[in-house]
């Protein structure tokens, strides 16, 4: 079963920034910059941490990945897209 997260970095290096970004994008449904929105399985999850760890310098960067509860309604303002579950998932 999938679930929603938004996972966010903060990096320092320009060259971590670009590994990180594309990690995310392997994982993302959408997002922007530095915040992205990911509908990932546990097993996705655990991936997508094990890869994160690689890019990252602890002493220096930062990742939040965040589950949303589904059980609360999602707000937007802007131009903002409500998450939804696509009908397919691409991992790859």
């Amino acid at each position: 079963m999938r679930r929603l997260y938004v996972a966010a970095y903060d990096i320092c290096a320009p060259r971590r920034l670009r590994a990180a970004l594309h990690v995310l994008k392997g994982y993302a449904t959408g997002g922007q910059k530095s915040v992205f929105e990911c509908f990932l399985t546990p097993a996705e999850r655990a991936a997508l941490l094990a890869e994160i760890r690689q890019v990252i310098e602890a002493s220096e960067d930062s990742f939040l990945l965040v589950r949303l509860d589904a059980r609360r309604a999602v707000h937007t303002l802007g131009i903002a897209v409500l998450p939804a579950d696509p009908p397919f998932f691409y991992h790859g």
